[in-house]
Parts: structure tokens; C-alpha cells; sequence
């Protein structure tokens, strides 16, 4: 029996790698031809983080013109297997906040064209708002169309930044979608009503990222919208442990989260403390940034994947997970003054730069992959929209933080 068994091991390690080898044989080209080479490590060369920023930002342009909804959204991807795919109105929400944010760095006819995009996305999302205020989850023509919590924070980010840039128009928006997730917030501070139906059940401490949207809606709008999202902040404290680690905070495995969702949620303590000011925030926050410090390769590796004792599950990296932790560090930097979140942003940043390509088809020329290799096991052989916009973020922040010292990059 022992001799069957240890027989049947090596047949299945065998076989592992011939079923990839299968599996890959019936890729496009472009899609084996990306993983070979991201199969050979990252090049050592640096990148610009200005003009990566440029790239990215003419993706960004690129993935609206071609989305396959032709509809004034971005597309949620460019797939090497599938093409431009369909409009996402939960990242175009707030996609809108980062275009600002470049249209302010260029000025200029760049700017003027950032902006010019916005408001096609602020319109396009006004239009699509349901009657109650919320926003459906999925793509723009994914079944089943239901209003969702968390997509309908994500795209309050985005009006939030359309009424302090534009005014009037989209105040209207803005004011019914902060008061629909206001008004569908649970007593205790947790939202369990408007569940996204793409994902697995279950309460999700990441919404803090909704809450930073009612955060930005009260900047323009009502103090009661600050109310709500302090509520669920609190709440979502509930669920950190004491290593800084965060339950119940998981797209699908809650015990071994995504770095993308450990992202959201440090944001958005992040950005309750930027609100109050409340030191207990800022050390909560501290709590969870110094838990994925831990977590951190010497050459600026964050495994997609990073279980509660902060050790990485992966090979892998979660590239739109590593941009925004790295933004968190460079905004704790800001803050504090403590070296290694600004250290390690940089490190961060410069890893995932160092995918990015600034030449070639495009299609995928600015564009960020959702893992590193392509093959891994986020979003794999997809460029996704808001990979490209928490790209943009941290290297907008990481040019802010070096200009008044003038570090090599």
C-alpha cells in the first residue's frame, strides 16, 4: 500500500507540470510569449517614475476608448487571452479621483484631457445610478444587476471628486449614494444588506474603503455621511488582531488574504485618521503596515497572498496589492516621518515599475498586470483598470515625497 501510495504522489508531481504545459499549449501566443519572459525575473533596469506615470495614465485613455460597452466607462481589463473587455463602473468610480490627481501634476493639454475624460466617466456613472442611489456590482452588463455596497462606495469616490472639481452637476449623485449606504448601514457599523453577488458571503472589514468614500462625500456634503463611516471603521476594528492582521477581510479565503484587500482596508483607517485626527486610528494603522513590513522581500517582492501571522502563501505578487500598501507606507511616511514606510514604499514602487512596459503593443504599453508573473493566480493574463490607477497613485505620491529631498530613485 505504501509503495501504491508513494506511486500515485510521484504521478501527480509528474503530471502537474505536463497539465500547465497543456493548459499553456492552448494560450494565444501573446499569452505564453508574456509568460516565458516574466518566467525569467524582472529586468534589472529602473524606470522612470514620470514618464511610467504618462504611460499609464494613456492606458487608462486607451482602456476607455476601447471598452467593449463603447459607453463613456473604462474597460474593467485588456485579457491576453480575450481582448478589451466590457465597462466596470465600480473602478471607473474611482479611477475619476486619479485622473484628477494627474491632471493637476501635468497641467497643460494633458491636463485638459484627463479632464476631459473625467467628466465622460462622472456622466456615464450618473446615468447609470439606480432610483434608491446605489450602483450595481460586476461589470456594466453582468447579471444579475443588484445594488452593492462596496461597488457604490467605490464609485462615491469618484463624485465625491466630481462635485469639488465641477460642482453642481454631480452633487445631486454624490448626495444619494452617500445617503443610501448611510441609510443601509447595520446598527453595529457593518453593511450586510447589499452583498456584491461575485463574491464569496460574509461581512468584509475591507469596506473601510466604502467608508473612506462617505469620508469624502462629508468634505462636500453632509457630516452625518462622517457619522456612518466612522461607525464602520470602528466596526471593522473589531476584526484586527492584535498583530495588526484583519479577520473577515477576504474576497474568498478569509484566512489567507489578498494583499489588495489588506490594501483597502489599512486605506481606509488610513483615511478615518487623516478625517479625526484620533491617535488610536494612526496607531491602528501603524498596527497593520508594520505587520506587512514583515512580509517584505529585500528586492521589493509582496506575496499576493499573506496569512495571519504575516507570512506570504504565494509566489506570486498581487501587483495592484503592492501598489496600494506601498501608497499607505508612503502616506504613513507623510505622517510620521518614519523612514521605513517611506523606504519600503520606494522599494515597492520601483518593483512594480519594473513590470510595467513603456514600449510595445497598445494594448499593453502603460498597462499594470494583475499578478507578477502574468500567470499568477490574480487576474491572471489581465491588465485590470484599477491595477493601472493604484499604479498611478503610489507613483504620484512616491514623486511628491522625493521632491523636497531629491532622493535617487
Amino acid at each position: 500500500m505504501r509503495e501504491v501510495s508513494m506511486l500515485t504522489k510521484w504521478l501527480r508531481a509528474v503530471g502537474r507540470p505536463v497539465r500547465r504545459w497543456l493548459r499553456q499549449r492552448q494560450l494565444p501566443a501573446a499569452a505564453r510569449a508574456e509568460a516565458r519572459l516574466d518566467r525569467r525575473g524582472l529586468p534589472e533596469r529602473g524606470v522612470d517614475p514620470a514618464r511610467a506615470i504618462d504611460e499609464a495614465a494613456a492606458w487608462l485613455g486607451r482602456a476607455q476608448d476601447n471598452s467593449r460597452t463603447n459607453d463613456g466607462g473604462v474597460a474593467r481589463d485588456f485579457s491576453l487571452v480575450s481582448g478589451w473587455n466590457s465597462s466596470y463602473p465600480e473602478t471607473t468610480g474611482y479611477i475619476v479621483p486619479t485622473l484628477l490627481a494627474y491632471a493637476r501634476h501635468k497641467g497643460g493639454s494633458a491636463g485638459e484631457e484627463a479632464r476631459r475624460r473625467v467628466r465622460r466617466m462622472l456622466d456615464w456613472l450618473a446615468r447609470i445610478q439606480y432610483p434608491e442611489g446605489g450602483f450595481q456590482g460586476g461589470l456594466v452588463d453582468a447579471t444579475p444587476k443588484v445594488p452593492v455596497t462596496f461597488n457604490t462606495g467605490q464609485i462615491l469616490l469618484g463624485l465625491a471628486a466630481g462635485v469639488q472639481e465641477f460642482g453642481d452637476p454631480y452633487r445631486e449623485a454624490m448626495s444619494r449614494a452617500a445617503d443610501w449606504l448611510t441609510d443601509t448601514l447595520d446598527p453595529d457599523g457593518c453593511w450586510r444588506r447589499h452583498p456584491t453577488p461575485f463574491a464569496q458571503p460574509g461581512e468584509k472589514a475591507y469596506e473601510t474603503h466604502v467608508a473612506w468614500g462617505l469620508l469624502e462625500a462629508a468634505r462636500v456634503g453632509s457630516p452625518r455621511y462622517a457619522d456612518a463611516a466612522l461607525a464602520n471603521v470602528r466596526w471593522a476594528l473589531t476584526k484586527q488582531t492584535e498583530n495588526g492582521w484583519f479577520a473577515d477581510c477576504s474576497h474568498e479565503d478569509a484566512s489567507n488574504p489578498l494583499t489588495h484587500a489588506l490594501g483597502y482596508v489599512l486605506r481606509g483607517v488610513l483615511e478615518a485618521y487623516r478625517y479625526t485626527q484620533d491617535a488610536a486610528l494612526l496607531r491602528a494603522a501603524r498596527k497593520t503596515a508594520d505587520g506587512l513590513l514583515t512580509a517584505l522581500r529585500p528586492d521589493g517582492f509582496l506575496p499576493g497572498h499573506i496569512n495571519a501571522a504575516w507570512r506570504g502563501t504565494t509566489r506570486w505578487v498581487c501587483l495592484t496589492g503592492s501598489a496600494q500598501v506601498a501608497h499607505c507606507w508612503l502616506m504613513l511616511y507623510q505622517l510620521t516621518g518614519d523612514e521605513r514606510y517611506r523606504d519600503a514604499g520606494f522599494l515597492v514602487n520601483r518593483y512594480v515599475r519594473r513590470t510595467v512596459r513603456l514600449d510595445g503593443p497598445p494594448e499593453t504599453r502603460g498597462g499594470v498586470k494583475g499578478s507578477f508573473p502574468v500567470d499568477g493566480g490574480y487576474e491572471a493574463y489581465q491588465y485590470p483598470n484599477w491595477a493601472c490607477k493604484f499604479f498611478i497613485d503610489a507613483q504620484l505620491l512616491e514623486l511628491a515625497v522625493r521632491q523636497p529631498t531629491a532622493l535617487p530613485v
